[in-house]
């Protein structure tokens, strides 16, 4: 076997923060060199995991015996595995090829504490994968879920928020593993270095909050004209998902409400402000009618344009 060669098995991370994208990076900088085998793509950004494709089993099965059969490499790292039948897969491929060293880092919550997979799931890995492992590292807030690991030796990390902290130390135990130190020498080695990558740590910062402040501007400048979630997508170049994301974020709406939050502010200081007619106010918003206005200002407020602008004691 190559112990120059280090197998990481576990998810991507389109953003490099963690997945297999930090183990490569981890590994590649500490000098070692790493193959991969994909158990989940991710949709997900600075902002947090939308959505996941899980690798169907076979077809994690292919990779690992491609790499395997090829490479050889002696030490091998698992991280994220989402369904039953991987995990069985995966453990086959263990007793079949037999590794020198298994380190493995049952990603269980994401760095926003987000459950990233079944409880089923999560104690079919124990029960399966952490006995055949020499090393589980476990994040100190998930210490409550993972239970019943066997004879591996089990370290617990203390609560971190850098997103792939608990993975990029998992990638540095294998490793120093790679290097023939034993257990103990392998995690003294990891503290050190995962220490010095927090303390030098520069996470990547999307650009949401520029982009909602942009939105913001363009919905009190364009709203009277433009309703639609779509129109304001293409002004700021970006999906109609992204803005959703960023509103969701930031104010916890979606652009559809804040659109028609601003609009009814809109409406509200012409009717208590101006002597416009309802009508006039309408047309000048961008309904088609004084009759539409009225259907989305009750909707709203609970009264009529009429009824809120008499209770300001202004009559047309």
């Amino acid at each position: 076997m190559n112990r120059n060669i280090i197998l990481t098995i576990t998810g991507s991370d389109g953003t490099g923060g963690s997945g297999l994208q930090a183990d490569i990076g981890t590994i590649s900088s500490l000098g070692g060199y790493a193959v991969s085998v994909v158990t989940t793509i991710t949709v997900q950004n600075t902002i947090g995991i939308q959505q996941f494709f899980d690798i169907p089993a076979n077809i994690v099965r292919s990779q690992i015996d491609a790499i395997i059969n090829d490479v050889q490499p002696a030490i091998i790292k698992i991280g994220m595995v989402r369904s039953v039948s991987v995990i069985d897969v995966i453990a086959g491929a263990l007793q079949k090829y037999r590794p020198q060293h298994v380190v493995f880092d049952p990603v269980v919550l994401s760095s926003r504490k987000e459950l990233l997979m079944p409880e089923r799931v999560i104690e079919h890995a124990c029960k399966v994968l952490a006995p055949i492992s020499d090393v589980v590292v476990v994040r100190g807030g998930d210490r409550h879920i993972i239970n019943d690991i066997g004879s591996a030796k089990c370290y617990v990390l203390d609560e971190n928020a850098m997103h792939g902290f608990a993975g990029s130390f998992a990638s540095a135990v294998a490793f120093f593993l790679s290097q023939h130190d034993d257990v103990d020498k392998a995690l003294e080695k990891a503290e050190t270095y995962i220490h010095d990558k927090v303390e030098s740590h520069k996470e990547i910062t999307g650009r949401g909050n520029l982009l909602y402040k942009e939105f913001l501007g363009l919905v009190s400048s364009h709203c009277a004209e433009r309703s639609d979630v779509a129109y304001y997508a293409d002004c700021l170049n970006v999906s109609g998902r992204y803005l959703a994301q960023i509103c969701k974020k930031n104010d916890g709406k979606t652009p559809k409400a804040i659109i028609d939050s601003v609009l009814l502010r809109h409406l509200t200081d012409e009717l208590s402000s101006t002597s416009k007619t309802v009508q006039e106010i309408a047309f000048g918003n961008g309904f088609s009618s004084q009759a539409h206005m009225t259907k989305f200002f009750k909707k709203k407020t609970g009264v009529t344009p009429t009824q809120y602008r008499d209770d300001f004691g202004h009559t047309e």
